[in-house]
């Protein structure tokens, strides 16, 4: 939401004005929080807490079948096995009981019947739940082997770490997701936060989520997209609402174009990435840079990692990619540059300044 004097985030119950969010603040708001294991078995948002919770009902039912048909095998193994005194005749056969016939059609049919109910309606609850107005909406696009997540309400861009409000129960605020691929087949999975959804090529697919604990939640691509497919990883980092809004006010600032006293080996790096191919792939908002193949690299070093999860976010890991991206993501598009020792110096300590 944009004003002219102040701009503002609103949320349902908050307001807060950004403009008093301090620069150094903004500039430096990068956040290392412990990740959280992404277990199914621990839901921390209403859609996989439903799935969780319809998990384990159909593995109670399943245990009790196991348990009465496995003990029917044991009790009858040991009641009628072989003894030393039989005569080896065939027992007496009975034949035509009703109960018993009864008993294994209408059992099963009403056990696919209760599962079949309790499956739609947590398939109708997710899927066709209603955005509230204050929901957040975020578009995500699955690249090989990278996630982009647009904010189109805030005019925002963010690569591999998706930034998301917690949703308190009495005032919630879901993040609702259209899903959309970018060449092949992909499927989104945060298995604490909601069940995976496949994105497929010239198809828009919607999710949501809304995470009740503050935290870093961990998911990747759960569907096979290529030779970099199990390492197309992701996070999400769910924030207080007020640091959620501080975030979205450091993404959208612009990169400086020429700060005053600006580093000299700065200014050549920037000139490096400006001069070379660089700029055909990648956008630096601000800068002549507007490249739309791979990330955005406006904020690049306020990520924690690289590569969608690979390596952290280092200015050694930095300066390894840039030289040889193939040494530490084998197959992804990115070319090494073949730049000389003194332009990748230059290079790096330009990207280390895009916070």
């Amino acid at each position: 939401m944009r004003r002219k004097k102040e701009p503002h985030l609103a949320f349902p119950s908050l307001m807060i004005t950004l403009s008093s969010i301090p620069s150094a603040v903004a500039a430096s708001l990068v956040i290392h929080v412990r990740p959280s294991t992404p277990s199914i078995f621990a839901p921390a948002s209403t859609p996989a807490d439903e799935i969780y919770r319809l998990a384990i009902f159909v593995l109670a039912i399943c245990m009790g079948i196991f348990v009465i048909v496995g003990g029917l095998l044991i009790y009858a193994t040991f009641k009628f096995r072989l003894r030393g005194k039989d005569d080896g005749r065939e027992p007496a056969q009975i034949y035509g009981s009703n109960q018993v016939e009864l008993a294994w059609t209408v059992i099963p049919v009403l056990i696919v019947v209760v599962l079949f109910l309790t499956t739609a309606r947590v398939i109708h609850s997710v899927e066709d739940a209603r955005a509230p107005a204050g929901a957040i909406e975020v578009t995500v696009v699955a690249h090989q082997w990278w996630w982009e997540f647009r904010y189109p309400q805030y005019g925002v861009v963010a690569v591999n770490e998706l930034h998301v409000p917690v949703s308190n129960p009495g005032d919630s605020t879901p993040t609702y997701l259209t899903l959309l691929s970018a060449d092949v087949d992909h499927s989104f999975w945060v298995p604490q936060l909601a069940g995976k959804t496949d994105i497929i090529p010239n198809r828009v697919n919607h999710t949501w989520i809304d995470p009740q604990s503050i935290g870093v939640y961990l998911g990747q691509c759960a569907m096979y997209c290529g030779t970099q497919h199990a390492n197309m990883l992701l996070r999400v980092y769910v924030e207080s609402r007020a640091d959620f809004a501080r975030w979205i006010h450091q993404q959208r600032a612009t990169a400086a174009a020429d700060p005053p006293g600006e580093d000299p080996a700065v200014a050549a790096g920037r000139r490096v990435f400006e001069t070379t191919a660089c700029v055909n792939c990648h956008t630096i908002r601000g800068t002549i840079a507007d490249g739309r193949f791979g990330p955005d690299l406006t904020h690049l070093m306020s990520r924690e990692t690289l590569g969608a999860g690979v390596v952290p976010n280092t200015p050694e890991n930095l300066r390894r990619w840039v030289k040889n991206p193939d040494a530490i993501k084998p197959g992804c598009d990115m070319p090494a540059m073949n730049l000389s020792p003194q332009q990748l110096t230059d290079l790096i300590s330009y990207l280390e300044t895009l916070r």
